[in-house]
């Protein structure tokens, strides 16, 4: 039986238990990667706890650490989507450029289709989004969807992820 809650530090030693886990955190801390922390239920974001916490979060906890909270949809098992993003006060770039390639190493271990966001935070750019590969998806009037496609051809893993 597996546990409900697990911890990867490794990203090559824990493959086969990334593969089979949909629901996870990816948590960076000064610019590097410290684990992704699997759980048993999807990450649920609602507009109130975005307005109530996300703000005072990210006021209060100093530091370059970040959190990145991705779901593997049961009715759509071919896709990844990042759910929520958490950040202290100090976060770097180096930090969510990393959990990003991060995500992308999950998506090519699970074989995704595509990576799935709705970008919330109107201080990131267009511009920002199409460096990183993600084009806009599903045009809305209150949302901005965007999708990062692989289907089967996946961006170079990232040099920092190999072992020296």
């Amino acid at each position: 039986m597996t546990p409900f809650f697990e911890t990867v530090t490794d990203l090559a030693a824990g493959a086969e238990t990334l593969k089979r886990r949909r629901y996870g955190i990816i948590e960076m801390a000064e610019g590097r990667f410290r684990a992704v922390h699997l759980r048993p239920f999807p990450k649920v974001v609602s507009a109130p706890g975005i307005l109530l916490f996300g703000n005072s979060y990210h006021r209060y906890f100093p530091g370059d650490r970040l959190w990145l909270y991705y779901n593997q949809p049961l009715r759509f098992p071919k896709f990844l989507t990042l759910k929520y993003v958490v950040s202290g006060r100090e976060t770097s770039f180096a930090s969510l450029a990393r959990a990003l390639d991060v995500l992308d190493e999950i998506a090519r271990l699970k074989r995704s289709d595509a990576l799935l966001c709705d970008v919330g935070n109107w201080r990131i750019g267009t511009k920002v989004l199409a460096r990183w590969d993600w084009t806009p998806h599903c045009p809305s009037r209150w949302h901005r969807h965007y999708i990062k496609r692989f289907y089967g051809e996946y961006p170079p893993r990232a040099k920092w992820l190999e072992k020296p």
